[in-house]
């Protein structure tokens, strides 16, 4: 299980992901049957060597063959449902495009409903954030750490007009992220490049400690004169990969209806939480309170605060650094009588030590087969036993 380290010097988009992961050593071959499961016809994928600057690496572009419909976030969720892609696969490539539609929907002041993917273009979204989803998982990339992110400046024409760079979507989407603009004017950071972020990398920060494998260079589609437009991505093992940084964040109310703070978890984990869990506790003169903590990445905390200040009659907020060992992970599909489960296995050094059938795929096949969730669970937990105990 490797970490993978975002280097994004040059921003990063949708396209030039999918290319450094292809020039990391993603077998072409494996993509494009792995994409041919998303029953998407009309278009063609285009996968170069080429140079950005004095740099060499992989340039990808999808070029559409046909007309194709207007999607929104409903048909691009279907699609991704529908397909025959690993559960994994299918869950992180639906909360990228969830994220995108989100930011875009604020930027815009419509309804996430009434979003439509002309902006980054349905079919070529699908394709790089997709395809990224499933290098990341064929390459045995299990953590993403990203650099802070060059976004860039000037202006860019949309469909909806000129925007100032980086785009609105993008800026809602690298919120609470460490970003800059620096060395060119022109748009570096796509707003499905952010998403992509958004949704995979767990820490932004510099390159950690790490052993490097493998070395990839994804090309940007601009190539303007002495600037490498690329990102460049390292593949390898952290010398303690099980343990991370982070920030606890807490604080105690006893003035706040409890009925928000169900809000308050979603909010907080929208915008990158590790955890977040509330406390009964007892403040002076015998009031009766709750405390709020929150699990941070480093560098994410001030965002998190914000929420918190914003959202809750919370007036002060404590925080201290933590450390967090975390075992080592993978998910696998196991074979029931309702259809497959993916079951979580943890590991400690080569010992499995738990097995936790995932809980949305268990609740849908017992409401499909109209059976109690319980027992769905228990043959996942007793099929995952038999094949890796």
């Amino acid at each position: 299980m490797s970490t993978a380290y975002l280097d994004c010097f040059s921003g990063i988009s949708g396209d030039m992901t999918l290319g450094a992961l292809l020039h990391a050593g993603l077998k072409q071959e494996f993509l494009l049957s792995e994409l041919e499961k998303l029953n998407l016809s009309g278009y063609r994928i285009e996968i170069q060597s080429s140079k950005r600057g004095s740099i060499s690496g992989n340039s990808v572009e999808v070029i559409i063959d046909k007309n194709q419909p207007v999607r929104n976030l409903h048909d691009i969720l279907a699609i991704i449902d529908g397909s025959r892609l690993p559960h994994e696969v299918k869950e992180k490539s639906s909360r990228i495009f969830q994220l995108l539609a989100k930011a875009e929907a604020e930027v815009h002041n419509v309804e996430i409903s009434s979003v439509h993917f002309h902006e980054v273009g349905a079919v070529d979204a699908v394709i790089d954030i997709v395809g990224a989803v499933i290098g990341m998982e064929s390459l045995g990339i299990h953590k993403i750490i990203a650099s802070p992110v060059n976004v860039g400046s000037g202006i860019v024409k949309t469909a909806h007009g000129i925007l100032p760079v980086p785009a609105p979507a993008t800026v809602s989407l690298l919120q609470g992220k460490p970003t800059y603009a620096g060395g060119i004017s022109m748009e570096l950071t796509t707003p499905t490049g952010a998403a992509i972020l958004a949704g995979l990398v767990q820490e932004f920060r510099d390159q950690p400690l790490m052993k490097v494998e493998r070395i990839g260079y994804g090309l940007g589609k601009a190539d303007p004169p002495g600037w490498p437009n690329c990102l460049r991505i390292l593949i390898g093992e952290e010398n303690n990969p099980d343990r991370d940084l982070c920030w606890m964040i807490e604080s105690n109310i006893d003035d706040m209806n409890p009925e928000i703070y169900g809000f308050v978890m979603e909010r907080l984990f929208d915008q990158g939480a590790l955890d977040v869990f509330l406390t009964p506790i007892i403040m002076k003169k015998g009031r009766p309170a709750t405390r709020i903590s929150v699990l941070s990445p480093a560098g994410m905390e001030d965002a998190l605060v914000k929420i918190i200040f914003h959202e809750t009659t919370a007036i002060g907020v404590r925080r201290y650094s933590v450390e967090r060992d975390k075992l080592e992970r993978k998910i696998v599909g196991v074979e029931t009588h309702y259809g497959e489960i993916p079951v979580k296995i943890a590991y400690l050094g080569k010992d499995m030590v738990n097995l936790s059938p995932e809980y949305e795929a268990c609740r849908k096949l017992a409401s499909e087969n109209k059976v109690p969730l319980k027992q769905v669970y228990n043959e996942a937990l007793s099929a995952a036993r038999r094949i890796y105990e």
